[in-house]
């Protein structure tokens, strides 16, 4: 296995994540699936929940509406909308993670329909939802990140609203690590090569894309959507869990996660 910033383009960026999450989503499930909850909708590992944040508008409002939520790995965020009155549907590229969504869905007793396609090739109608949401799903893992922007302003209706949280950008110049390592700047916020890990075989097995905070808004503005704003979680002070790169440590000095709140006109 070699790890690294690398150009991987859309066909290989989708079977790599394919592969990778139908492969993982067991194990990703028993880590996080506490913390995520089976019918919770939570943003971020800072812990910012809809219930309080209230980004796709006030809870009152979800009843009747349709929803997408893009990338919903085990669709805990689908299941707490639906629970809600909204008629959410759950999109995802994995097999794996769409069977750890029936496996919620029964331990609930909330159904989610689920549908398995990739997200810059959105198998729905012009003008089919409300709303659409994306909690850190889809969106770092395509090489095309302005054509899923694209399609999700396609599948809006007139006035609705399109919220994604992604890794904040400028966490792309630190290494991944929680600890003291994780406070020094290794490379350039500039460089988008992203990062991939590849096989013996030269082919990549995962990959996440980088942008920075001006191209997500360029790519959100050419997709002719409004960005109404952009959400910075600070880190909890009673909060002590550690989620991957995510730490007290580093939550206390800069963001870890960016949140994009858009509007179709």
């Amino acid at each position: 296995m070699t790890v690294g910033g690398a150009w991987v383009g859309d066909a290989e960026s989708v079977a790599a994540s394919r592969s990778w999450w139908d492969a993982d989503a067991p194990a990703y499930q028993a880590e996080h699936g506490r913390f995520l909850g089976d019918a919770d909708f939570v943003w971020c590992p800072e812990r910012l929940r809809e219930a309080d944040a209230e980004l796709l508008g006030p809870a009152a409002g979800l009843v009747g509406r349709r929803v997408l939520e893009v990338g919903c790995g085990a669709a805990s965020c689908a299941r707490w909308l639906v629970d809600r009155g909204a008629d959410a549907v759950g999109l995802d590229l994995s097999a794996g993670m769409l069977a750890e969504a029936r496996l919620a869905s029964v331990r609930t007793g909330t159904d989610v329909p689920l549908v398995q396609a990739d997200a810059t090739h959105l198998p729905f109608p012009d003008d089919a939802f409300d709303l659409a949401c994306s909690a850190f799903g889809a969106v770092p893992f395509v090489a095309d990140s302005a054509g899923l922007m694209a399609e999700v302003a396609r599948v809006l209706r007139p006035g609705g609203r399109w919220v994604f949280a992604v890794n904040h950008p400028m966490r792309w110049i630190f290494p991944d690590d929680p600890g003291e390592d994780g406070l020094t700047v290794t490379q350039s916020y500039f460089d988008r090569s992203g990062y991939a890990e590849f096989g013996a075989d030269g082919v990549a097995v995962y990959v996440e894309h980088h942008r920075t905070l001006g191209d997500r808004v360029a790519e959100i503005v050419a997709a002719g959507l409004v960005l109404e704003g952009i959400v910075e979680p600070e880190w909890p002070g009673d909060l002590a869990e550690v989620w991957g790169q995510w730490s007290p440590l580093r939550g206390a000095l800069f963001p870890g996660t960016a949140i994009f709140r858009c509007r179709l006109p």
